[in-house]
């Protein structure tokens, strides 16, 4: 993404709200957020926990229910030594560790809704121990804009019935989170990316990416925050 591109995108982002939904179900007035910070700074978890997938996942939902919480969020442009779990992150020049996406952290088969108009760009289930698992890209385009989103650790259901360039309306239900079985051996949740190049990929892009490369990377895949603003209705308070 250029820095122009970038300009237009964060231009529409915030004078195209009504052009912007919901991505999972949500009540304000009801739920609460918890934000997880998966660095080396949270001494609530270590390597035992993360490097058995039964155990983390007990550990997310233990501390949602802790909290009192629908669910929990957080990890863009955040550095997770977590990732030396799966070989996949893993590179003899270096590893890779910085985190390009959003996570929504809940229940398997959480219903995922397409925030904005598009249509599907590509879909793969990318079953690899610490991938995607079930991955779908939507491509969204306005004028003078172009860019696509990504929704990683789906289940395999969310793959059927599709093809590309079928039309995905805003606020349609089109995915669900899955289970780790499916999703690539995570405890369940979303990880929600915006890219601008993809770079010739189809069906999977990086979401986590070198920390010599951050530049590049965070450049290419802006902060969904704006995006994801319209679901939760971030403020302070939502937070525990």
């Amino acid at each position: 993404m250029s820095n122009s591109h970038n300009l237009a995108f964060k231009h529409f982002l915030k004078t195209h709200r009504q052009e912007i939904g919901k991505i999972v179900d949500f009540n304000p007035a009801e739920d609460k957020l918890l934000e997880f910070d998966f660095t080396e700074n949270n001494s609530l978890i270590n390597a035992e926990i993360v490097g058995d997938t039964n155990l983390f996942s007990h550990w997310v939902d233990q501390q949602l229910q802790k909290q009192n919480c629908r669910y929990g969020i957080g990890g863009y442009n955040e550095y997770r030594t977590l990732y030396s779990r799966s070989d996949h992150f893993d590179d003899e020049k270096e590893p890779r560790r910085l985190h390009l996406g959003i996570d929504i952290w809940g229940p398997a088969r959480t219903a995922v809704y397409n925030p904005i108009r598009g249509s599907v760009h590509s879909f793969k289930f990318n079953d690899h121990f610490g991938d995607y698992g079930a991955t779908i890209i939507l491509k969204h385009q306005f004028p003078g804009l172009v860019f696509y989103t990504l929704y990683g650790h789906l289940n395999l259901d969310s793959l059927s019935d599709l093809h590309p360039g079928m039309i995905i309306p805003k606020g349609q239900k089109f995915a669900e989170f899955g289970l780790p079985a499916e999703n690539g051996g995570w405890p369940p949740h979303l990880h929600f990316q915006l890219i601008s190049d993809l770079k010739g990929n189809h069906g999977d892009f990086p979401g986590v990416c070198r920390l010599s490369e951050k530049a590049e990377y965070l450049l290419n895949c802006p902060d969904p925050s704006e995006v994801l603003t319209v679901t939760f209705q971030q403020t302070r308070k939502l937070f525990v």
